[in-house]
């Protein structure tokens, strides 16, 4: 049954000192998580509060350095990524420990690096989209309980002047952390164990520079890690197996130079330290990531060691995966199992980066002789077989990151879609901005997407783009995918073949919110949004991608009829949409 955006259920309300608000989706935690999703149901229309326990202001005690090219279009598919980029070091090559090397400069996207910035410039760039696109913030808000039905979920909440309060909406997400307080109040276990204990982080000034911006190094005993920031400060990790130091103990400034010393031979004129904090690293996840209408993303579904800078990139996707599929839930748009696909295809990529960057952490605590020199050999092994070191490379970053695609589905769905470089200057991750599904078609097809379908039907929904805007000619950007991304055959730059307009397109900016599309009119016709593109008319593929960017459909078949046939079926599966007149003009 369709509800408007912005109403929910008034059954069964809970008694408290004072009314909370009512919303579609509760957040919680305002991390890169939160944040992002919060910002993503906004801008998709809904009515979104985000609780967060901290008081207002960001805060430097963030431990996340690394943003990975997959996040990186990710927040370009918002409007974000050029101000990051240009605020960070862009890393086109990453040494390991052993000495293995990865070149992030292989990889097929406009973002061929990993990106040096701290937390809190990633959380500064989503949380002014969030409050831009109109999220409602409650700070020194803590969640002691909550209960739900069938109708509503109900967030029990002691806010900052220690009132208690209740909050209600359709959904709620935990994003706060790795002691979340939602994944407690759903009951779900935690299972796992500590991998390494009283880790050691410093922002700390340096006299001499090291030769690159991110380096790392172990001997067995000590681990360390510098990382060039790019404003005068780098941030420092460290540890030694025989210094296990209480959490609570601070952290002094000549125990960060030992760390260098013994990893690096020097301490690089160390000096100036303005932050601290020591920590220590959990392998844990828990078994399901939806339970009845609350979800855990980010950390409070999955926790791991900081190898390989995966921790925050990993909720990112988490959030990204799962705004759409909440947006269409809240508009009536959701088909059976849409939102427990969340769980299905985000669960196996938080097991496996447990799995890769304990492999990581493992390999740099290695301490006899012969451990170290096979440690040696693998890395040099990965050094000189460049497919080797794509696939692993491909997994690090995102990229190479796919969802599983049904039975007899075509090889490219489920498979991230690269950045479509179409007429005008304009690109697949902008195409994205309006969080719409995008149809990409040869020239001159007459496949559904906001036309006629065979048969009179039409699909429901979409706004139109302002200025009557044009796609066309579009070739995929940068090199032969790594291992598992994905190409579209010979994915080469192709020629302008000429225009068609956009038939049911979301605009890229709406009341200067990068990334945001236009909010949605409450008189219109609510259903499934689409952006219809296309390319070179000598290309068969036709695309169907999702608003995360993945691939939900592809074909390469001759028959115009079972091509559209075999388009109607993505639809139905992916929207719910029932691609016929009568439903079409009962939605109007």
């Amino acid at each position: 049954m369709h509800r408007k955006p912005g109403t929910i259920s008034d059954q069964n309300p809970t008694p408290a000192d004072r009314t909370g608000a009512t919303a579609d989706v509760i957040v919680v935690g305002a991390g890169p998580t939160g944040l992002l999703l919060a910002g993503d149901l906004a801008v998709a229309g809904l009515n979104v509060t985000l609780l967060e326990r901290r008081a207002p202001g960001l805060s430097n005690l963030t431990r996340a350095l690394t943003v990975h090219t997959r996040s990186l279009e990710q927040l370009d598919a918002r409007g974000l990524a050029d101000e990051l980029v240009a605020g960070g070091h862009a890393l086109q090559r990453l040494q390991l420990f052993g000495g293995a090397v990865l070149k992030p400069s292989r990889l097929p996207s406009r973002f061929p690096f990993t990106l040096i910035t701290p937390q809190y410039e990633v959380e500064r760039l989503l949380e002014r989209r969030a409050q831009k696109a109109g999220v409602t913030f409650r700070y020194g808000a803590r969640v002691t309980g909550l209960d739900q039905d069938t109708h509503e979920v109900r967030a029990r909440v002691r806010e900052e002047d220690g009132a208690t309060a209740t909050y209600r909406a359709a959904y709620l997400v935990g994003a706060d952390g790795v002691r979340s307080a939602v994944r407690e109040a759903i009951g779900l276990p935690f299972p796992g164990r500590s991998v390494v204990s009283s880790i050691a982080l410093a922002d700390v000034r340096l006299d001499e520079r090291p030769d690159v911006p991110l380096i790392a190094n172990a001997t067995g005993d000590t681990i360390a890690l510098i990382a060039d920031f790019g404003d005068g400060w780098y941030r420092v990790i460290g540890w030694d197996r025989r210094r296990q130091i209480p959490e609570d103990v601070p952290v002094e400034p000549d125990e960060i130079r030992t760390y260098l010393r013994l990893a690096f031979g020097s301490d690089y004129g160390m000096h100036d330290v303005r932050w601290t904090s020591r920590f220590h690293s959990d392998e844990r996840q828990v078994p399901r990531y939806r339970v009845g209408r609350a979800f855990l993303a980010g950390d409070a579904a999955h926790v791991h060691s900081p190898a390989g800078g995966q921790g925050m990139n990993t909720g990112l996707q988490d959030a990204a995966n799962l705004s759409w599929k909440l947006a269409a839930a809240v508009r009536g748009d959701a088909p059976d199992g849409l939102l427990d696909s969340y769980h299905d295809e985000r669960h196996p990529v938080g097991r496996m980066v447990l799995r890769s960057s304990g492999t990581l952490i493992r390999a740099a605590q290695l301490r006899s002789a012969p451990a170290r020199a096979l440690r040696a050999a693998g890395a040099r092994l990965l050094n000189v077989t460049p497919p080797l070191a794509d696939l692993a490379l491909s997994k690090i970053s995102g990229v190479g990151i796919a969802y599983p695609a049904g039975r007899g589905a075509h090889p490219l769905a489920g498979k991230r879609a690269p950045d479509l470089r179409l007429a005008g200057g304009t690109r697949l991750h902008e195409a994205l901005r309006g969080g719409a599904f995008v149809l990409v078609t040869p020239v001159g097809e007459t496949l559904p997407g906001g036309g006629e379908l065979p048969g009179g039907e039409v699909l429901p929904g979409g706004e139109v783009l302002p200025g009557g805007g044009e796609l066309s000619g579009a070739d995929f950007v940068g090199a032969e995918p790594a291992s598992g991304a994905g190409a579209v055959p010979d994915a080469e730059i192709v020629p302008d073949a000429g225009t068609v307009p956009y038939a049911g397109a979301v605009s890229s900016e709406a009341a200067g919110v990068p990334g945001a599309g236009p909010a949605p009119d409450a008189g219109a016709a609510v259903g499934p949004r689409l952006v219809r593109a296309t390319w070179d008319s000598a290309r068969r593929t036709a695309l169907l991608v999702r608003p995360d960017g993945y691939i939900a459909w592809a074909t390469d078949a001759s028959d115009p009829a079972v091509r559209a046939e075999s388009l109607r079926g993505a639809l139905v599966h992916w929207t719910g949409a029932v691609l016929t007149a009568a439903r079409t003009a009962a939605r109007s």
